[in-house]
């Protein structure tokens, strides 16, 4: 499996605003272009939090922990129609109420990203799909104790600082 290098993003300012669009090759080879992602942070009700761990395939931070559910927006989508195509993609999760947290500008040598970093909780049944590598919840404290060891992205840990959970 592979990313589709074809793929086209909006290409948007720091406030949202499309400003034109490129292919998620041009996106992803240092160009800086900024464009849309979307993100929900997946908790249960006994307060513990769902990653998933990122595939081997992946050309970004493979075989890594992440973000619950993470995603590009689509040429076209809006924010919420790809957080809800995402969600169902990466977990099967249909029937969910996120709650928008904030939006920032995150950057990797490789790319530059508008995050809509949401969160949801929700007992139901999670099905990874072939896109992951799984997934599981983990307690705050697991995670605490796990961050600046290389088990997650630098994009999950600087963004579980930055939202103080």
């Amino acid at each position: 499996m592979l990313d589709n290098n074809e793929e086209m993003f909006p290409i948007v300012d720091e406030e949202g605003n499309i400003t034109g669009a490129a292919t998620r090759k041009e996106c992803h080879s240092g160009s800086k272009l900024l464009h849309p992602v979307v993100h929900l942070h997946v908790f249960n009700s006994k307060g513990e939090l769902y990653l998933q761990k990122r595939p081997a395939w992946k050309d970004i931070q493979p075989g890594k922990w992440d973000t619950s559910v993470g995603g590009h927006v689509d040429l076209g989508e809006s924010v919420e129609m790809a957080l809800k195509r995402e969600v169902g993609e990466e977990l099967g999760i249909t029937d969910f109420t996120p709650e928008l947290l904030t939006h920032y500008v995150f950057e990797s040598d490789r790319e530059k990203e508008l995050v809509f970093s949401h969160r949801t909780t929700y007992d139901g049944e999670i099905a990874p799909s072939e896109e992951l590598d799984g997934g599981r919840f983990w307690t705050l404290e697991e995670i605490r104790d796990n961050l600046g060891k290389g088990i997650f992205t630098p994009n999950f840990e600087s963004e579980f600082l930055r939202l103080k959970f």
